[in-house]
């Protein structure tokens, strides 16, 4: 029966899972997936099961049961041999599990060993199959721990199904118990693992839990979860009962091991839904009833052991598992009869968009592809056969040589593509259907890659158009391109290019390089040395090419005769010199200059130029210039006979330079010297010295025989551009202009032809900045005070060259000759009696410089100040301004010539023996008696005693008499004031005291060494009581400060600080404490306490209701309600409501009889005596009583249990896990021993909390008493601090009135701050209303201008209707061809203004007709303009809603006393502003343009209005941003509108009008381009086109306004940026109402503006 109930179990499990699951077994695979039918996996494969431990395989066995009731309990096995019921009975294989449904089913099981706990069984599957669930019926305990884990790749790696454990928390610590959340969750089951049944006991395990709905049993995920290859069971912990710590361990465990009646394995054979049944593995078990075979019947084209793999031709598709309806069967290939084998391409599939993936393998036919659906190479399909034709790949016909890919051609036609079947794709150079001929520009097939040769004509020097020659290749070259290719330039030429002749010519330097041989690439020059450049124009740094001055000599260098002089000359600060070198020579009539000249660069011909500065007004007529050789030159080419070597020139007034007549010819490497004698001046002048002052000579090579401007009729044209620019010229003059780049250019050359090359700078190290000097004429960058090409010459007036440059010579203007120095020393040239470098001061003893005397000091001093003369280091003890008289402490007469010495004063003794104390002395001349001039301190006939405020004692060695230090507040006549001796003060005046005198006396203060002790210390009621005795106070002897009491302020202690209050209590002032947001602010009547409530609040401190209410001011203040009949005072308790009752009277309202008294209210009689006594007893009693109670509840809430709660839950939790043990019989005992330890526990609780209770309340009781005698003292010191306020009434009176007289003070410094004529308001109100007048004239007369425009057009439009047009069109009807003004043809003939005709009214009628369609596409466009009005007017609406209740907060803000405090300190402010801007010294002008610009700002006042201004202007803005959406919509008909609106955005809006005029203007020039016979023609046609004009502007004056409103959104943004600067503006101007109104003034209007541009 037992079997049977389990089989049963097993049946409705197996069942009820795969119902779930899995399809029926039943299914059809056509229909969808499909699956074989479950089984028990063990059936058939007992050989692939195994254990790790089974009883008896290698001899008989002893083991015993567990059991009380049967006699036999120990029994033997022996497992040698497989089970058999008669010759092997007592055989435990692991065979005995698989199930067999034989009725001898509880004889058979496995067995392990004894005591073994770590113990395996194992299934090792010959195949994939699906596992659903685990079913084993135990003979022994089930084990106390145990695994269940599975291998999906034959044990390669294995995966925990679930753990059980009797105690899983010890056994597996970290694996959750559960429950199970997840179809896949691992957790740890304690269900399975009990002791009870001791037999029969089963374990059950389900892979999918029937608790939770698979949505998708087909899922991957789900698969994966059933798919198995190996299932194993790991029991690794036995039930031993507590046996196992005994000590007989071994006969003991022979009663402990695992035993195992059967065990199911249910599962069927996986196929992934491609197979319904399944049969046995080839070579596998052998085949046995109810075996679930492991080998899949595919479907679906699917194959393999599990239909893991498709059949073979079936790769068109991915392969994968069937999923309900869908059989993801596989699909074949389609290879299009080519082939037969094919692989499926992941990569083919996802680029074909999931539709195939299918390779052909081994295409025949000569195709190819995925499908072979093309042709192999070299073969193209041909159009008329189908592609499954075996003739389908045809070969190509093309030549290998010119075709590309050896001859491969298109292998279909394509038309997208551009491809042709079997069409030849030809090689770059090749042509022709088969690709066998060279294109044109190629030759020879086969020959090159590319399949011709090009000709390599180089297109750059090839002629246009022009090829190479087919035969030879030889290409066309421009005029000055050579080679076989025309790639190369002619000789000295460069530069392969695109252009007419090919090349550039070299153009090399003709100075600056070798030759005019260049690079045919990069054009460069082969250069000289030091020079670069590609035409070898530009120098090196640290090199320069010399100008034609450069070889210049200076005359002051030059050697002169006596009579001439040198003039140096300091370089000018604002302006070029006009010489050279430090100055001139001055060389008068009839003497000469030598020069030296020895460094001609190149033997030729040189022009000698002279340099002059002229002083006399004539010409200088005889200037003599004779070249001294040492030798005749040597004949050459270069000079010309006879040579010029003596020549005479005049020097002209007018000029600086003369150039002499005839060139002078030199030699390179010679020595010439040059004289120049300026043998007479003038004939006419008779001047006594004529003089002129000669600069310096200059050779200027003649350039003109230099290879640059000779030779070649290049060189001629290079000397005709040199002298059109007259580049000579710029080497005559010393102030040069700059240089062109052509004369710089030809300079160059010439420079580097005369000196091969450059030169070099050669900088001095010391005198310039750097050695690089300028590359043109070689200046170098000299320091301060340098001069010089070199910089190697210190500029005149300047001397010592060094690292700064040089240093000014500085000599003294009146001690000098002349402001120049020697350039070495310094030395300025003195005049007589100067002296010093710089000629700056006197020689020594002497003074007055610069004329200079000698010093005169009696014979006492050589030496005197060198400005007055004074005497200095006068000898023998004398001094004074020239030594005439004796210093102190000597006597004696000291005049030059008197014969006297100074001789020491004997005060008490001489000079020098530290007793001298007289500063002077004196002989009587009569009595030849000494009379000393004591110093101060001494008297005394010899000074040697110390005078009245003195002490000390000068009668011994080093003895003095010292001031008595008594702060100047002693007499100093009064011998008494201080003793002599030790100097301390002994007569005190002035209030002071001390031994210095050096405090104020006591109940005085002030500065004691300043004689400012007059003050009287006077201390107040504020300060501390011992501070005044008997009238007199004691205060800080400094500041007069008096000690006060703790919140007391003021000198005198006499008054709160601030925000406090009671002076009066003596025991300081006390906050006020007043309610941060209930009260005005944090400071109270300093008298009484009282807070400046804020309305609807009340109290001291104002944290209460307001009198006569009751309640949380914060909620809600209740009106109080009493009884008037019975209560004390009408205020209630301002926390309850309670009334105030008078005695005997009780209730909330104080309307009945208190207890103890009688009667009807308000007539209400005490009790007798005796209820008064009982009553106070049971109060007290009542009252005891419940503070107990109180005791006691808090006691329970705060005490001793709270600190004991954890303890108590963590006992009752190990108590209810002790009850859950004990259901053990054997844990009987333990139970009862705990459950008392628990009950001792328990009551040792209670005990220790009584104790700590009775504790606690003794506590409270103390606390309580504390508390009450804390209360009693409260209120005796209130009770003394109102005692003490009352008692000094003075004290308050004086505070009453000195803070009425403060208060009268300030009341009357703000009437005169507000009512006075003069003061800042008054001025401010006159202003405004000046300001407010002014900008109504502005606005009156503005509006007026605006209503005389509206009349005038309104007249113009009257007139223009009421005239008749008519006159004009008619006239004399001979005009004829309708060609003049009132042309009126015969019948049938055109008349004026009819079509055709091109006559002033066919004309006008035009420009009407357009005018009248613009006007009604404006029209159309002002409707919608009109709907953004309404938006705008609107927003406008709100914005007025919003200013006027900003306006409304303001005036009610500007009533507070603050606010009026606020402005008055910024009215101040102001003021003192105005007064500094205008006692800076600000004009009338500048006063002007400031008023009017601050008449000028516009803007609101609130800071809550300037938000909302600005709130509403942006949203008028946003209102407008779709007019560009709208006028958009109108298309055509609106484009001229449209045109308008956008030219109306870029200009102001007041120009709107003219420009409409001006179109109307057009139109009618246009009429007015009809030419007229007459004059008076011309005068109709113009009245008629002025009133057009006028029909037109008025036309135009109606569409303004849908031009304004566009131009309205620009102009409110530009007011929202206006309104947001004056904010910031108002800012900074807060302190000024004038400013504020004018601001205000200024926003109104323009808000103003803004409605009449809506509007």
């Amino acid at each position: 029966f037992k079997g049977l109930r389990v089989f049963a179990v097993f049946f409705f499990v197996a069942f009820g899972v795969l119902a779930q699951d899995l399809p029926s077994y039943t299914d059809r695979c056509a229909e969808g997936s499909c699956y074989p039918a479950t089984g028990d996996l063990l059936i058939g494969r007992a050989r692939r099961l195994k254990a790790s431990s089974t009883c008896g395989l290698s001899g008989p066995e002893t083991f015993c049961i567990v059991s009380n009731l049967q006699a036999d309990k120990c029994f033997e096995c022996d497992s040698r041999e497989m089970y058999n019921e008669v010759t092997h009975p007592n055989s435990h294989t692991i065979e005995n599990i698989v199930t067999t449904f034989a009725p001898n089913r509880l004889k058979t099981w496995w067995q392990s060993q004894n005591g073994v706990e770590n113990v395996t069984i194992q299934l090792d599957l010959e195949a994939e199959f699906h596992f659903t669930h685990l079913i084993m019926t135990f003979k022994t305990f089930r084990p106390a721990a145990m695994v269940i884990e599975r291998s999906s790749d034959y044990g390669q790696s294995w995966q925990v199904y679930r753990y059980f454990a009797y105690d899983c928390s010890t056994t597996f610590p970290y694996i959750s118990k559960g429950p199970v959340i997840r179809v896949d969750d691992i957790i740890c089951d304690s269900r399975y693992s009990d002791t009870e049944p001791s037999t029969e006991g089963e374990v059950i395990f389900r892979v999918l839990d029937p608790v939770f709905k698979i949505r998708d049993p087909f899922s991957e995920h789900i698969q994966n979860l059933l798919r198995i290859t190996n299932l194993r069971v790991r029991m690794v912990k036995l039930h031993t009962l507590g046996d196992d710590l005994m000590n007989d361990l071994e006969d003991v465990m022979q009663k402990y091991y695992y035993a195992i009646f059967d065990m199911v394995v249910r599962g069927n054979c996986f196929c992934y839904g491609h197979a319904s049944q399944c049969a046995p593995i080839t070579g596998g078990e052998a085949r046995v009833e109810g075996m679930v075979h492991g080998h899949c019947v595919c479907k679906h084209h699917t194959a393999g052991l599990n239909c893991e793999l498709c059949e073979n031709f079936y790769h068109d598709v991915p392969w994968r598992p069937a999923e309900g309806r869908n059989t993801n069967a596989c699909k074949k290939c389609e290879c299009n009869h080519h082939s037969t084998i094919c692989h499926f391409d992941m990569a083919a599939y996802i680029a074909s968009g999931n539709v195939s993936g299918g390779v052909c393998d081994n295409c025949l036919h000569n195709t190819q592809g995925q499908h072979c659906e093309g042709c192999k190479p070299f073969y193209y399909q041909r159009p008329d056969l189908h592609k499954r034709h075996p003739d389908i790949c045809t070969p190509c016909d093309c030549d290998p040589q010119g075709s590309l890919n050896g001859g491969v051609c298109d292998s279909v036609t394509d038309v997208a593509r551009r491809l042709i079947a079997g069409q030849c794709h030809c090689k770059a150079s090749v042509e022709g259907k088969r690709c066998d001929s060279c294109k044109q520009g190629h030759y020879g097939l086969g020959q090159d890659p590319l399949g011709c040769l090009p000709c390599r004509c180089n297109p750059l020097g090839t002629l246009p158009g022009r090829a190479c020659e087919r035969n030879t290749g030889e290409c066309h070259c421009k005029r000055l391109v050579t080679s076989r290719s025309c790639n190369q330039c002619l000789p000295q030429h460069w530069g392969l290019r695109n252009d007419m002749d090919g090349c550039r010519p070299c153009d090399c330097n003709l100075g600056g390089a070798l030759n005019n041989d260049c690079s045919p690439e990069t054009g460069q020059c082969v250069c000289r040395e030091h020079m670069f450049g590609r035409r070898c124009d530009q120098v090196k740094n640290g090199y320069y090419f010399a100008t034609l001055d450069h070889y210049t000599y200076e005359a002051e260098d030059a050697e002169f005769e006596s009579g001439v002089t040198m003039v140096p000359r300091s370089l000018p600060v604002d302006h070029h010199a006009t010489w050279t070198g430090i100055g001139f020579a001055n060389v008068p009539e009839g003497k000469a200059l030598q020069f030296t000249v020895d460094n001609v660069p190149q033997s030729m011909e040189y022009n000698l130029l002279i340099r002059y500065e002229p002083q006399l007004p004539d010409m200088w007529e005889d200037v003599l210039v004779v070249v001294m050789r040492t030798r005749n030159p040597s004949p050459s080419a270069h000079c010309s006979l006879p040579y010029a070597d003596q020549q005479r020139v005049s020097l002209s007034p007018g000029s600086r330079y003369v150039l002499l007549s005839r060139p002078l010819c030199l030699e390179k490497d010679k020595k010439y010297n040059l004289s120049m004698l300026l043998a007479h001046y003038s004939s006419d002048d008779h001047h006594h010295l004529p003089n002129m002052l000669i600069d310096s000579i200059v050779l200027l090579p003649v350039v003109r025989d230099l290879e640059l401007f000779s030779g070649t009729a290049d060189s001629e044209e290079a000397w005709e551009m040199f002298q059109k620019y007259r580049c000579l010229e710029l080497s005559h003059t010393i102030q040069k202009s700059p240089m062109t780049d052509i004369c710089k250019e030809y300079i160059f050359s010439a420079s580097a032809l005369l000196h091969q090359g450059v030169m070099e700078c050669e900088c001095h190290p010391q005198g310039s900045l750097s050695l690089i000097c300028n590359s043109i004429g070689g200046q170098c960058p000299c320091r301060p005070n340098v001069v010089g090409r070199k910089c190697d010459t210190c500029s005149p007036g300047t001397f010592h060259l060094g690292p700064s440059g040089c240093r000014s010579c500085e000599c003294d203007k009146l001690g000098s000759r002349t402001p120049f120095c020697n350039v070495t020393t310094g030395q300025c040239p003195c005049v007589p009696g100067a002296y010093g470098r710089q000629c700056a001061h006197c020689l020594p003893g002497h003074w007055g410089f610069p004329h200079c005397h000698a010093c005169f000091c009696n014979g006492h001093s050589d030496r005197c100040q060198t400005n007055t003369g004074q005497c200095l280091a006068c000898r023998e003890h004398t001094t004074g301004h020239h030594c005439e008289r004796c210093e102190n402490g000597y006597h004696g007469n000291v005049l030059l010539g008197s014969g006297e010495h100074c001789r020491p004063c004997m005060c008490p003794d001489g000079p020098g023996s530290g007793r001298q104390f007289a500063d002077t002395c004196y002989e009587n001349p009569n009595s030849l008696q000494l009379h000393c001039l004591c110093s101060s301190g001494y008297k005394g006939p010899r000074c040697e005693e110390c005078a009245p405020g003195y002490y000390g004692n000068p009668q011994v060695a080093g003895g003095r008499c010292h001031p008595c230090h008594c702060n100047r507040n002693i007499d100093m006549h009064d011998p008494g004031s201080c003793d002599t001796h030790t100097g301390i003060c002994l007569k005190c005046l002035y209030y002071t005291e001390g031994p210095r005198c050096q405090y104020c006396s006591h109940g005085y203060y002030g500065d004691a060494t300043t004689q400012n002790c007059q003050s009287k210390c006077v201390c107040a009621l504020g300060s501390v009581e011992q501070s005044c005795v008997d009238g007199k106070c004691e205060c800080d002897r400094v500041s007069g400060q008096c000690p006060c009491l703790p919140g007391v302020e003021g000198l005198n202690c006499d008054h709160c600080a601030p925000n406090t209050w009671n002076i009066n209590s003596r025991e300081g002032c006390q906050l006020c404490q007043c309610h941060p947001t209930h009260s005005f602010s944090p400071s109270c009547d300093a008298l009484s306490g009282q807070c400046s409530c804020k309305p609807g609040f009340g109290g001291r401190t104002c944290e209460e209701c307001r009198a006569l209410f009751w309640g949380d001011p914060e909620v809600k203040c209740n009106a109080c309600d009493c009884d008037p009949r019975g209560i004390s005072t009408l205020q209630c308790n301002k926390s309850t409501g309670k009334c105030m009752c008078v005695e005997g009277v009780a209730g909330q309202r104080c309307d009945s009889c208190r207890r103890g008294y009688v009667g009807k209210f308000p007539e209400c009689q005490q009790c007798h005596q005796c209820f008064s006594d009982w009553d106070v007893t049971v109060s007290e009693l009542t009252n005891q009583t419940e503070r107990m109670i109180g005791t006691v509840d808090e006691a329970k809430v705060t005490s001793v249990p709270a600190a004991y709660h954890d303890t108590i839950s963590s006992l009752e939790s190990g108590a209810r896990q002790l009850i859950q043990i004990l259901e053990d019989n054997e844990a009987q005992k333990t139970l009862v021993h705990n459950k008392a330890l628990l009950q001792q526990t328990k009551y040792d609780l209670v005990a220790q909390v009584s104790a700590e209770h009775g504790r606690a309340a003794e506590e409270l009781h103390s606390l309580s008493e504390e508390s009450h005698k804390l209360q009693e003292s409260m209120e005796e010191k209130q009770q003394q601090a109102l005692l003490i306020k009352h008692a000094n009434i003075r004290g308050a009176a004086d505070s009453i009135w000195q803070y009425h007289q403060q208060s009268l003070e300030a009341e009357g410094q703000v009437n005169q701050a507000t009512s006075d004529p003069q003061s800042p308001m008054e001025q401010s109100a006159g202003l405004r209303q000046a300001s407010e007048a002014m900008l109504n004239a502005i606005q009156g007369g503005y509006e007026l201008r605006l209503q005389l425009q509206a009349e005038r057009l309104d007249k113009m439009n009257r007139d223009l209707d009421q005239d008749d047009l008519s006159q004009l069109t008619s006239g004399p009807d001979s005009c004829g061809g309708c060609e003049g003004l009132g042309c009126a043809g015969e019948a049938g003939a055109l008349q004026c203004g009819a079509a055709g005709c091109a006559g002033l009214i066919t004309e006008s009628n035009k420009a009407l007709n357009k005018a009248k369609e613009l006007d009604h596409d404006i029209l159309d466009s002002l409707k919608e303009v009109e709907k953004l009005h309404r938006m705008v007017s609107d927003a406008r609406g709100q914005a007025d809603e919003a200013k006027l209740s900003a306006q409304d907060v303001l005036s009610k803000a500007n009533q507070s006393k603050s606010r009026v405090e606020q402005t008055n300190q910024e009215l101040r402010q102001l003021v003192q502003e105005i007064r500094d801007f205008l006692t800076r010294g600000a004009d009338l002008q500048r006063i002007e343009a400031l008023a009017d610009k601050v008449l000028k700002l516009k803007m609101p006042v609130a800071a809550g209005e300037l938000k909302n201004v600005t709130m509403e202007i942006r949203q008028h803005v946003a209102s407008l941003t779709s007019v560009d959406d709208i006028l958009a919509e109108s298309a055509d008909q609106a484009h001229m509108a449209e045109m308008l609106l956008h030219q109306t955005r870029t200009v102001s809006m007041f120009r709107c009008v003219w420009l409409y005029a001006f179109v109307c203007v057009c139109v009618c020039v246009r009429v007015l381009q009809v030419e007229s016979e007459t004059a008076a023609s011309e005068l109709k046609l113009s009245n008629i086109t002025q009133r057009m004009l006028d029909a037109e502007a008025g036309v135009g004056e109606a569409k303004q306004k849908i031009l304004e409103a566009s131009s309205s959104a620009e102009n409110t943004n530009r007011v929202a940026d206006y309104v947001s600067e004056v904010m910031e503006q108002t800012k900074r101007v807060t302190g000024c109402p004038v400013l504020i109104l004018a601001l205000r003034n200024s926003c109104i209007y323009t808000v103003r503006l803004i409605k009449l541009t809506i509007v």
